[in-house]
């Protein structure tokens, strides 16, 4: 009998895929899961750290001078520049000008390396990245949510920064205990399980993301092509200028951060801000997951 987690990682990416199919065919079962929203990004936040040994997690905290810089040019420097723009353009309270916000402000997503591996690259890179990211993102996030009109209450930044910080450490400790004392050592055929579960959870979490989409196309098609051409050209675009800019660098580091650039993990902020700010960026959002998961179809050869 086969396996349903190894068949999953053997065709991940058409699992991805069909979780945005299934989520536009099926708004009622999309709409039960959307309250959920919240704790599936822990879920899957667990899940794929627990895909990674501790030791591939903690040796990447050495490497992070090295990295922080990056880190902080790609989460810190861009978002500033994003609400400077909006600001000059007077569309800073636009849920347009919030949603590049924070999407420039987030960090990598935490399956990066599996898509760098997809790429036919090597992933350490992509790792190191998102681990340092992750770890600056409390503190990057402060500038930025302080001078974004729609975030710039103190305590709203305080508590938003303190949960994400409290979400991240826990949900990594948990995940690096978790296999440590289950798997320290997994065999081949418990990793295609762990990558199976990924996708998995993945795929679940992106259902529970159209229903976002699944109104716009059904009360306003001009608004569904517009957060589509938004998500795309950010997404792509991101990759395709940062491709360029590095392409004197090893492929290896040059495809991680070109990836990296575009795939941003917007969704932990649905766990630090109040729904009334997360209402206005799920559209977005639920937009942002069709680029990020057509990624290794359609942006591979950027990358030969």
């Amino acid at each position: 009998m086969t396996d349903p987690l190894r068949l999953a990682a053997r065709h991940g990416q058409w699992v991805l895929i069909a979780g945005l199919v299934l989520g536009l065919a099926l708004p009622s079962f999309a709409g039960l899961l959307r309250p959920h929203l919240p704790m599936m990004v822990v879920g899957l936040l667990f899940v794929s750290l627990l895909r990674m040994p501790p030791s591939a997690l903690l040796g990447s905290l050495p490497q992070l001078p090295r990295v922080s810089l990056t880190a902080l040019v790609l989460q810190l420097a861009l978002p500033l520049l994003v609400i400077a723009a909006a600001r000059a353009t007077g569309t800073a309270t636009t849920a347009v000008a919030l949603s590049l916000t924070l999407v420039a402000a987030a960090p990598s997503i935490v399956g990066s390396p599996n898509i760098v591996m997809i790429m036919g690259g090597r992933p350490d890179h992509a790792l190191r990245l998102m681990v340092a990211g992750t770890v600056l993102l409390p503190l990057t996030v402060l500038p930025v949510f302080a001078l974004s009109p729609l975030l710039d209450d103190a305590g709203q930044v305080a508590t938003a920064a303190l949960r994400l910080l409290g979400t991240i450490v826990l949900t990594g400790a948990a995940a690096m205990a978790t296999r440590r004392l289950l798997f320290p050592r997994p065999s081949p055929m418990t990793e295609d399980r762990l990558q199976g579960a990924s996708a998995l959870a993945l795929s679940l979490f992106v259902i529970a993301l159209m229903p976002a989409v699944a109104v716009l196309a059904q009360t306003s098609t001009s608004q569904l092509v517009f957060w589509i051409a938004v998500a795309f050209a950010v997404n792509f675009g991101a990759q395709i200028v940062t491709r360029r800019l590095t392409r004197s660098q090893p492929r290896d580091t040059s495809l991680s951060l070109s990836l990296i650039a575009g795939n941003r993990n917007i969704a932990l902020f649905l766990v630090s801000l109040p729904p009334e700010t997360t209402a206005q960026i799920l559209p977005f959002v639920g937009c942002y997951q069709l680029p990020m998961y057509l990624t290794p179809l359609l942006m591979r050869r950027l990358y030969c």
